[in-house]
């Protein structure tokens, strides 16, 4: 069985007629092969156009990008599908973000995150937008060290980084 194709956001026009008032998604590239099931079940909602992304393959045009296609083709909700902890697969979510300032209105959107390959948790648009202060981060870990604690459960270079820091002892 041959796999369905989906382009991807910076090979695409931003009129395209196929996404006009539609729910545009912008899927991690890599959900296909993490989670075929997930991205599977995303794919099959009639309304939603599927465009893939991969801020680490593509230049970091994405933010100009997307706030084009948005004024362009009005889509009805725009939403980001992107694996948790991955440090590229943020600047998506920063990105749609950062379309809205760009835009100066408001944009329906909704964020999503694929955690450890297997659940999928949405996310606010003020996480993504805390994500980008780490001094504000910073702040929240000094006030909340137990937070630490879930980062272990998920991240395996936090758990190198603390076993390299005990070795040093």
């Amino acid at each position: 069985m041959r796999e369905v194709q989906y382009p991807f956001l910076l090979s695409t026009w931003v009129k395209a007629e196929p996404m006009k008032g539609k729910k545009l998604a912008i899927v991690a590239a890599c959900l296909p092969f993490v989670n075929k099931e997930l991205f599977e079940k995303i794919a099959r909602d009639d309304e939603r156009v599927i465009l893939l992304a991969c801020p680490e393959k593509e230049p970091a045009l994405h933010y100009g990008k997307i706030a084009s296609m948005i004024r362009s083709v009005k889509p009805s909700l725009v939403e980001v599908y992107s694996i948790d902890g991955s440090p590229h697969c943020f600047t998506l979510h920063a990105s749609v973000n950062e379309a809205e300032y760009i835009l100066g209105e408001k944009v329906p959107r909704r964020h999503y995150v694929v955690v450890d390959g297997k659940e999928l948790r949405e996310i606010s648009p003020d996480a993504v937008r805390v994500a980008r202060y780490l001094h504000i981060v910073d702040e929240v870990i000094r006030e909340k060290p137990e937070l630490l604690k879930h980062l272990e459960k998920h991240s395996l270079e936090y758990k190198q980084a603390k076993r390299l820091s005990s070795e040093k002892r």
